[in-house]
């Protein structure tokens, strides 16, 4: 059960993430709200990165890699799940108004 949770969870980082411009950079980020210990595994892996901190985390060459190879495993490749041509910035947010601000 433990693996499929990892698969799964590796496939929706995936699958969720956007791509977004560093100095360094395009990396493939995905907000990290999985189990914590299937994430620390992850990162123990060198499938993702991230700070303890952040709310988010970018997967590595290999965890695409890895993400994608467990797609094409469980027959999701090339399906419409697939992120291909996701290459907003940031994820999509919505705002929210304060008291008191204008329409």
């Amino acid at each position: 059960m433990e693996k499929l949770i990892r698969d799964l969870t590796m496939m929706l980082l995936h699958l969720t993430s956007w791509v977004e411009e560093t100095p360094f950079g395009a990396v493939l980020r995905s907000w990290k709200g999985y189990s914590f210990e299937t994430l620390n595994e992850l990162e123990k892996e060198g499938l993702i990165e991230g700070s303890r901190r952040a709310k988010s985390v970018w997967l590595t060459e290999a965890g695409k890699e890895e993400a994608q190879r467990l797609l094409a495993l469980y027959g999701l490749a090339g399906s419409v799940l697939t992120r291909q041509g996701n290459t907003r910035a940031e994820p999509e947010r919505e705002k929210t108004k304060k008291m008191g601000d204008c329409p």
